[in-house]
């Protein structure tokens, strides 16, 4: 067992599952024509793509600072509607679309904080009062 609460290989199981989950939310991003989800609205759909990513990034990088996975992650998102405008894309940059991104990110984040500060699963180190800001 390393410095963190999680075994090596499931923390490698939790990084495999970010790069599918990011590979597969960048890819229904990018698409002219993604698959349509009924009854469920677009911002609904960021939050719960960006909140799964924010998840698996908090799990698969134990020790990383929660700010630069929280600052990486909405970076993604601005690229993505970015890459929206491109015009053969036929998509929409929209930035409520990056500020719905950044406000899940954001409140995972301080489920995570919250989670960690009150033991739940975290080795001394991750009790810090600095959890926030740690590996930076």
């Amino acid at each position: 067992m390393t410095d963190t609460t999680l075994p090596a290989r499931v923390r490698l199981l939790f990084l495999l599952a970010l790069i599918a989950a990011t590979i597969g939310a960048v890819t229904l991003a990018l698409m002219p024509h993604p698959p349509e989800v009924t009854h469920v609205s677009d911002k609904w759909q960021h939050m719960f793509a960006f909140g799964t990513l924010t998840i698996l990034s908090a799990l698969a990088f134990p020790a990383a600072s929660l700010l630069r996975i929280g600052e990486r992650l909405s970076f993604l998102g601005a690229m993505i509607e970015v890459l929206q405008s491109i015009p053969s894309l036929h998509r929409d940059c929209d930035i409520k679309d990056w500020i719905a991104d950044t406000i899940i990110i954001v409140a995972v984040l301080l489920v995570v904080v919250v989670a960690r500060r009150s033991g739940v699963a975290a080795t001394p180190a991750q009790a810090r009062p600095d959890a926030l800001h740690r590996g930076t």
